[in-house]
């Protein structure tokens, strides 16, 4: 016969069990998203229309069940440190980003595991429009952007980022 101590021991031991392996699960989901991790842009492969292309760039994304957050660091054709973030779910609102010239906010549309829409805004006035995609083998991500820039110039750029 189990005495009323065992019985409890034993049920802890099972909470936390069950407690433990789903959080090791989500951990593990969010590890194996192909969208989190660091990204560094290759300037060979990227089209930037009207340009000029950034000097440098690095985006690190950190993937949620129902968002991201994004942090870039660059440096701008000018030789300027650069740097953007914002945290946002995927339900297509309105978050805030800081540090970009364009936008202030965005918002995000997953398409499916491996794309992504997002959409600026400055005020309430769409200014660009990106789809995201990574390939099959997680090691590349093309990101096509359509809108307008801080100068007024349409844009319509091709990047190309590469897994680190």
């Amino acid at each position: 016969m189990y005495s009323l101590g065992r019985a409890v021991m034993l049920g802890v031991i099972v909470t936390l069990g069950v407690v433990l392996g789903a959080s090791l699960m989500r951990v593990s989901a969010q590890a194996s998203d192909p969208r989190s991790g660091t990204w560094k842009l290759n300037l060979e492969k990227s089209k930037y229309d009207p340009g000029p292309a950034p000097q440098s760039n690095t985006t690190t994304i950190e993937a949620s069940s129902d968002g991201e957050t994004a942090t870039t660091k660059g440096v701008n054709a000018a030789g300027t440190a650069t740097g953007t973030q914002y945290t946002a779910k995927y339900d297509g609102k309105d978050y805030p980003i800081t540090g970009s010239q364009n936008a202030d906010t965005v918002a995000l549309k997953r398409i499916d595991a491996r794309t992504l829409e997002r959409t600026d805004k400055k005020g309430d006035k769409m200014v660009a429009t990106s789809t995201r995609v990574i390939s099959a083998d997680g090691k590349t991500m093309t990101v096509t952007t359509k809108g307008t820039n801080a100068q007024g110039q349409a844009v319509n750029n091709v990047t190309v980022w590469d897994k680190q």
